[in-house]
């Protein structure tokens, strides 16, 4: 960016920002007989007033707290200025508020809200050793780049990068926080498995060109029970869909039982993950499941009848037209038994649009329309629970070389849409914003301007008076307070 001054053309970087604010109010147009000025001179002012409502969802659920449990400090505590729940709760709340960006927080460090989400006893940075520092509370993005590609094998004689995450800890983490949301058990809980891409542009650590997707990418795998985030796994993208869904499968399933030994399990995901090894597990295991299952000529074969009844009705009709088929199946070769196979046939404007399902449901459980239409596509939803990982919490900002610390980034991005969630599901239950996305709730609740002012008794933030959902954060409020009241 530059700006024309006699005929010179002059990076802004160079020029004061009194002369900016000048150029500005000569270049905006008067309001009538009024002059429009601006000035970027408002003092300590945030656009992230609503991120009070997650620093109580945190304080209700210490969900950071819990997740900084998995790391090992090996700093000297002595010579530190930020902790290491400080580090973790800034990048968490700034992914949460919409700062995807590590060079976000060399500008964000000097915001005294984010310093109070953040645990600051001092949020106007008055307490920092060096002059140079006084003003901001918080690390610039050095620090934070640090924690996140210190190595596994880092100790307290390592140079700089000294905190080290336990991969296995983590992974227990996000189901044990599922587990402490609920005081009854459910009678059952539906794993939905997937995977997806993303996409990567440079040269990371397990990155491959995947030939389904058009570009080199990691392979994610997700598992959610609902709104419920499990597992974040990144893995490279030269391997099966499935790989590794078997042994995420047994722990989580194991932890459950642990905590709740009557819950009965469904697994459910496309045909990615119908796979021999996957089913015959969950056979033995006392878990059913609900897979897809890629068409071939066979399973089309079997269904002939179906699809030409439905070809005729959609041409006696105009209208999309289906019917379904129960019958048993076997592969010729990768299958060890014969399964129950759901057979839907379907045809459209387009023409015919066969698909089936596998599963160890009886029919008496689920007839086979019920089956496909209620329990299978209902697997739909957790589609949008992955663009709100990817799209609002910018899981897929995985640009470091190390897989490691990629990992860690889907893990930060993973652990907000958690604080996300619980804000969803605890504080806006009942309200008009209780299904709605990550996005949309950071836009329309968390976005509000708020002038901070930080005495030595209090932090207080004047916000806007024509923020228009008030009462809905009120609301907020008090669903926090009956759920999880500070003062039990």
């Amino acid at each position: 960016m530059v700006i024309n001054c006699d005929n010179a053309r002059i990076p802004y970087s160079c020029v004061p920002s009194e002369v900016l604010c000048s150029i500005l109010n000569l270049l905006m147009k008067d309001q009538g007989f009024r002059k429009v000025e601006a000035k970027f001179d408002g003092g300590d002012v945030t656009s992230d007033g609503g991120g009070l409502l997650l620093r109580e969802v945190e304080e209700r659920r210490k969900i950071i707290e819990r997740f900084a449990l998995c790391f090992r400090d090996h700093r000297n505590p002595d010579l530190i200025e930020h902790s290491l729940l400080s580090l973790l709760s800034q990048r968490i709340f700034g992914l949460a508020l919409g700062y995807e960006d590590l060079n976000d927080h060399d500008t964000i460090r000097y915001d005294p809200l984010l310093a109070v989400l953040s645990g600051k006893d001092e949020p106007d940075g008055q307490d920092r050793v060096r002059e140079r520092d006084v003003g901001c509370a918080l690390a610039g993005k050095s620090t934070l780049n640090r924690l996140e590609l210190t190595p596994a094998d880092a100790t307290v004689r390592s140079r700089y990068k000294k905190i080290v995450y336990d991969a296995d800890s983590i992974e227990r983490f996000f189901v044990e926080i599922f587990l402490d949301g609920y005081t009854d058990p459910p009678e059952e809980i539906v794993l939905d498995l997937d995977a997806t891409d993303d996409p990567v542009h440079g040269e990371q650590e397990g990155r491959f060109f995947h030939g389904y997707y058009g570009h080199y990418c990691f392979l994610p795998l997700y598992i959610f029970t609902g709104t419920h985030l499990l597992c974040a796994k990144l893995r490279p993208s030269n391997i099966d869909g499935a790989a590794g869904v078997l042994d995420e499968l047994r722990r989580i399933t194991h932890q459950i039982w642990k905590c709740w030994p009557e819950v009965r399990i469904v697994i459910r995901g496309d045909s990615g993950f119908a796979r021999d090894d996957v089913m015959a597990w969950c056979e033995e295991s006392g878990v059913d499941y609900v897979l897809g299952i890629a068409k071939n000529s066979r399973l089309e074969s079997a269904i002939a009848k179906q699809l030409e009844h439905s070809r005729r009705k959609y041409l006696r009709t105009q209208k999309a037209a289906r019917c379904f088929r129960d019958f048993r199946y076997r592969t010729l070769k990768s299958w060890s038994r014969t399964r129950r196979v759901v057979g839907k046939a379907e045809v459209l404007a387009k023409g015919a649009n066969p698909r089936f399902v596998v599963t160890s449901y009886p029919t008496e459980k689920y007839n086979a329309r019920d089956l496909y239409e209620q329990v299978y596509c209902a697997r739909g939803e957790m589609e949008n629970r992955i663009k709100e990982q990817q799209m609002d919490l910018f899981a897929d900002r995985t640009s470091c070389h190390p897989m490691r610390a990629n990992q860690l980034r889907l893990w930060l991005s993973s652990v907000a849409y958690v604080l996300m969630s619980e804000l969803r599901r605890l504080g806006l239950a009942g309200t008009e914003l209780s299904q709605a996305q990550c996005g949309t709730i950071r836009t329309r609740l968390l976005k509000i301007g708020a002038l901070v002012k930080v005495s030595v008794r209090r932090v207080r933030l004047f916000m806007s008076s024509a923020f228009p959902l008030q009462m809905l954060f009120w609301n907020v409020m008090q669903n926090l307070e009956y759920h999880y009241p500070l003062r039990a």
